[in-house]
């Protein structure tokens, strides 16, 4: 049997927890907002096959070469903690014939996701994610309307330093020729071997080094806004115009390429400068090609994922109460063992009407109590004794001046209704 270290078990590093209200508001009001605009739940697979990510996300880049986590499992299988979610959200689409329906398929998805980094604030080896894809349709209002409900949740939260940028990556009719362009800029460059190799293979991706020494010799770099088919310029175009209807600001990145390979035409990121480097809190965009990739038909595709945690951050940053003080409305504080026995049921019953309620277990005395009921927020407290018990009352008492008052035992519940309403 393994030992247990001295000190006790830890999480592992790298790991966030949250506790309390905070992080679950932050999520649901990202999520309501997707629901809202008419996107199906997709619950995903935490673990996948190595090649699903390898194929779908790319293998030049970071998220495949240096973090993600692939172990082999008790069958010989080769499978990865999911990195990212479109992969898997494509992936589900092709085997379960979705995209033989309606388009687009629209789904959300939310939950943990794992890469291996260096910890640090912002930047988590297990991360929470809330995100959508619409699959299916090309269509520039589709991508404006995907970037929409992103801004949407984040004013909902009441966030309002963030800045969304946005830029066009091209299709596939003008990409080799500005890959080969920019191909032939890098060859001329300084750069260490791993970054020959990757620019080899995707020199896009070289774009988005964040070194300063590549970014001053990237300087005169060519940019592929530069070099747009009529087709993607025209869909920019479109996409910026939208916005404009929709009421989202935004800003052009022509640098912009994000860490993914799958994007084509509309990328974009949303940062906060609150956040010091891990500026970003979420980004996406469109990936024309990725459903053929992963053996589908030739059906394009847009979407985002948004950081939980980094979102949470900026919340904070912005100073924002992002959730109520309150655990709970009510609190029940029994003194002695008929009392609680009572008591019992009467918070059984708030809580089926719709009243957050909670008790005072274990026997404590009313001091001990009392303390309880002021960790837990609640507005009113319920205190039954022996004398109360015998008189058939309880005492509602208003925790924020103290006041109470006697209110039949048999009535505790609409008592309770009533002073919540008032």
């Amino acid at each position: 049997m393994a030992e247990i270290p001295q000190g006790g078990f830890t999480a592992p590093k790298g790991i966030p927890e949250y506790v309390g209200p905070e992080f679950t508001a932050v999520r649901d009001t990202l999520v309501r907002e997707a629901d809202r605009a008419g996107y199906a739940h997709l619950e995903l697979p935490v673990f996948e096959d190595t090649a699903l990510y390898a194929r779908g996300v790319g293998e030049s880049t970071d998220v495949v070469s240096k973090e993600m986590y692939t172990f082999a499992d008790r069958g010989g299988r080769t499978v990865t903690l999911r990195p990212e979610g479109t992969a898997g959200v494509v992936r589900s689409v092709i085997e379960h014939g979705m995209d033989r329906g309606t388009l687009p398929v629209k789904l959300r998805y939310q939950g943990p996701f794992f890469r291996y980094e260096r910890p640090q604030a912002g930047r988590y080896r297990q991360l929470q994610q809330v995100g959508i894809e619409a699959i299916g349709v090309d269509d520039p209002a589709l991508d404006a309307e995907v970037l929409a409900v992103a801004d949407a949740g984040f004013r909902a939260l009441g966030l309002t330093g963030y800045r969304l940028e946005i830029t066009s990556l091209g299709d596939a009719t003008t990409r080799p020729a500005y890959r080969a362009e920019l191909q032939r800029f890098l060859e001329k460059l300084d750069l260490d071997e791993d970054t020959r190799e990757r620019a080899r293979i995707n020199p896009l991706r070289v774009l988005d080094d964040k070194r300063p020494e590549v970014r001053e010799q990237l300087a005169g770099a060519p940019l592929m806004v530069d070099h747009l088919s009529d087709e993607a310029a025209a869909h920019h175009r479109k996409v910026l115009g939208y916005l404009d209807d929709l009421g989202v600001a935004y800003t052009e990145n022509p640098w912009m390429v994000r860490g993914l390979d799958y994007y084509t035409k509309t990328t974009f990121e949303f940062v906060h400068p609150g956040l010091g480097s891990q500026s970003g809190i979420g980004g996406g965009g469109r990936y024309d090609g990725l459903m053929a990739e992963l053996g589908g038909p030739a059906l394009s595709g847009v979407g985002f994922g948004i950081g939980v945690d980094r979102t949470l951050m900026a919340c904070h940053a912005e100073g924002l109460e992002v959730a109520p003080a309150r655990r709970v409305e009510v609190f029940g504080v029994p003194l002695g063992e008929a009392a609680r026995d009572r008591l019992v049921g009467i918070v059984g019953q708030l809580r089926r009407g719709g009243i957050r309620a909670d008790l005072a277990y274990g026997g404590r005395g009313l001091k001990g109590a009392m303390k309880a009921a002021d960790r837990s927020g609640a507005r009113y407290a319920l205190v039954l004794g022996e004398r109360d018990l015998d008189g058939g009352v309880v005492q509602l008492k208003d925790l924020s001046d103290g006041s109470q008052t006697e209110v039949p035992l048999d009535g505790a519940v609409a008592a309770v209704d009533r002073a919540l309403g008032s």
